[in-house]
């Protein structure tokens, strides 16, 4: 399976995270098709080759048109549209009209917006597009941090966070086409190195604040991602580019095993004093493990574990806990007996989530649950690649989800719905239909 090292000395954003898979070899023409899935107007992607410090590299520009009939050039790292793209994209509402950050010594400008779009509707327009289902997984994860990130921030549920129209648009295009980026290489494993930021203030919305900006940190916070400061005077790392570390990258670590096969560079919009404003990206692939022909193509990601002990819990509140944990999203809720002090019969319940969602759930647990307090590690997991396919069965067709590694099926799963529509059309036994979709995928 496909590596990707982000070499992040200089920082990240997310169009300079674009112009790198573009350079590694990402074609900018299906990348805009792709982007084009969506039902968004407004935009398109300047493309084109340029150096900064001397290196040669990928320059990406969102172009957003305005009402009144100009271009406006989307540059993220030079200034940002309420926090975002620079900052983070989004504010709450009662502050939408408000550009983000401009560092001091920059020209500080203004445009206004009418319209804005909070996370649920950012959300439902990702799900409701033709985009891949990967994609539109990763880019509404991407999202649902930078939302956790500024709900935590202004104190607002996360589903409430606003997004001004033009920093909407500008963070779904450096998002989603992240997103498609990485689907076009290949999905590869992504890897980064460590986390470096500049020093000093930025000029946003809430006045002068210290770098890190307050997204930022929270990103990483959420995380638990170390950030070192260098002496470069500038933002290096804005929230859109911290939230797409947050969600792909596996490690924040010296690039160590890796066969580099491709590099690219994506250029940022500034001329820094102390290194080269561009990220390496290095798409290679790990040493074959012994015995081995290759590596195993499985999916990783990071999940959060929620774990708590309890003695006096009874089957309606354990059942009730479940259900509002799986309808509030989590992953996975088990509980599994256990014997605690004294040798009191007990139940660990336990909840998986997405990292960022971790306190949401703690809150529910404990709510929920007569527990008094919530254990939180953090896990990683390998996963079989996943396709769904129609296969056709004496009952009718049947939808089975296939899990693959290094290209061969070592999973085949019916789908139940699928299988209970059959069945009760065909008038048979669930177990008929499950067997039959089964034996048709073999």
């Amino acid at each position: 399976m496909h590596v990707l090292y982000l070499d992040i000395f200089s920082g990240l954003s997310g169009d300079m995270l674009l112009g790198a898979l573009i350079d590694l070899g990402a074609d900018a023409a299906r990348l805009e098709a792709e982007l084009r899935k969506l039902p968004v107007e407004g935009w398109h992607l300047h493309v084109r080759r340029a150096a900064r410090s001397g290196i040669a590299g990928v320059k990406v520009d969102v172009h957003l048109e305005h009402d009144h009939g100009h271009d406006h050039h989307h540059h993220e790292e030079a200034h940002g549209h309420a926090h975002g793209h620079g900052a983070a994209g989004l504010l709450p509402a009662q502050t939408a009209h408000a550009h983000g950050h401009h560092h001091e010594h920059e020209h500080e400008h203004e445009h206004e917006h009418h319209d804005s779009r909070d996370f649920a509707e950012i959300r439902r327009l990702i799900e409701g597009s033709a985009l891949s289902p990967w994609v539109k997984e990763k880019a509404v994860a991407v999202f649902r941090r930078i939302a956790v990130a500024e709900g935590k921030i202004h104190g607002k549920p996360p589903e409430t966070v606003h997004f001004h129209e033009v920093g909407a648009l500008d963070s779904i295009v450096d998002i989603v086409g992240a997103c498609a980026g990485l689907e076009l290489l290949g999905r590869p494993r992504v890897l980064a190195g460590p986390v470096v930021e500049g020093t000093g203030f930025i000029r946003c919305a809430h006045g002068r604040f210290p770098l890190p900006a307050p997204a930022t940190l929270e990103l990483f916070a959420a995380r638990g991602v170390a950030v070192t400061q260098c002496d470069e005077p500038h933002e290096l790392v804005t929230p859109t580019g911290a939230a797409l570390l947050a969600e792909f990258a596996e490690s924040f670590a010296p690039l160590a095993g890796l066969v580099p096969r491709r590099v690219g560079y994506g250029l940022g919009t500034r001329d820094h004093p102390t290194r080269p404003n561009v990220v390496r990206a290095v798409l290679g692939e790990p040493p074959a493990a012994a015995g081995q022909p290759s590596a195993l193509d499985w999916e990783t990601d990071a999940v959060a574990v929620l774990e708590t002990n309890l003695d006096d819990a009874t089957a309606e509140v354990l059942g009730h806990c479940t259900e509002r944990a799986l309808a509030a999203g989590a992953l996975d809720v088990f509980h599994t007996p256990v014997t605690m002090k004294k040798h009191r019969p007990g139940t660990l319940l336990t909840v998986l989530c997405a990292a960022a969602e971790a306190d949401r759930f703690t809150e529910l647990l404990l709510r929920e649950t007569t527990a008094f307090g919530v254990r939180r590690t953090a896990a990683e997991r390998r996963k079989l690649r996943r396709e769904f396919r129609t296969v056709t069965t004496p009952f009718g067709p049947v939808q089975v989800k296939l899990g693959l590694l290094n290209g061969r099926v070592v999973q085949a799963s019916p789908e139940y719905e699928s299988c209970r529509t059959a069945a009760a059309a065909a008038g048979v036994p669930l177990r008929e239909v499950y067997a039959a979709a089964v034996k048709a995928t073999a």
